[in-house]
């Protein structure tokens, strides 16, 4: 790796931090000032794609954290970066923990994509994939309780 791609991939992986960081202390200014001018997200809650204008929005993800007491934890754990130029894609998994509102306490491994621009010298997020597997057996549900 040239030190130019350590550069790039250690500069993604403070992107992909600062996103866990935004999240735990339920700063949606923060999250929302690391995505691309036209990012696209493919999220766990509906719908099946929310557009830039929705995601520019920081009270689209501030309605989320509010149904959140106390911070969220959103843990990236084996992430992956790959870089090309000024295209670079993270992905692997994440844990989320934390207490809603209602006392429910979540605790949650998913996978994440995370695709990024360099704009003017600076990666952002351009599109974001969350996802859970789900049983193949017909019944359709979500499988939750899966752990690395």
């Amino acid at each position: 790796m040239t030190t130019r791609e350590a550069t790039d991939v250690a500069a993604v992986r403070r992107v992909i931090e600062d996103l866990a960081a935004a999240i735990y202390q339920k700063d949606a200014d923060a999250a929302v000032a690391l995505y691309d001018e036209d990012i696209v997200a493919f999220d766990l809650a509906p719908p099946l794609a929310i557009d830039a204008p929705v995601l520019h929005d920081p009270a689209h993800i501030q309605s989320w954290f509010d149904t959140w007491k106390g911070p969220i934890e959103s843990t990236p754990h084996r992430i992956e970066v790959r870089v090309g130029g000024d295209i670079a894609y993270a992905f692997g998994l994440r844990h989320m923990t934390g207490t809603k509102n209602d006392g429910t306490k979540t605790d949650l491994w998913f996978r994440a994509t995370a695709c990024l621009v360099r704009r003017d010298g600076r990666w952002k997020i351009a599109h974001m994939h969350n996802s859970v597997p789900f049983a193949m057996d017909g019944s359709r549900l979500a499988l939750l309780d899966l752990t690395p």
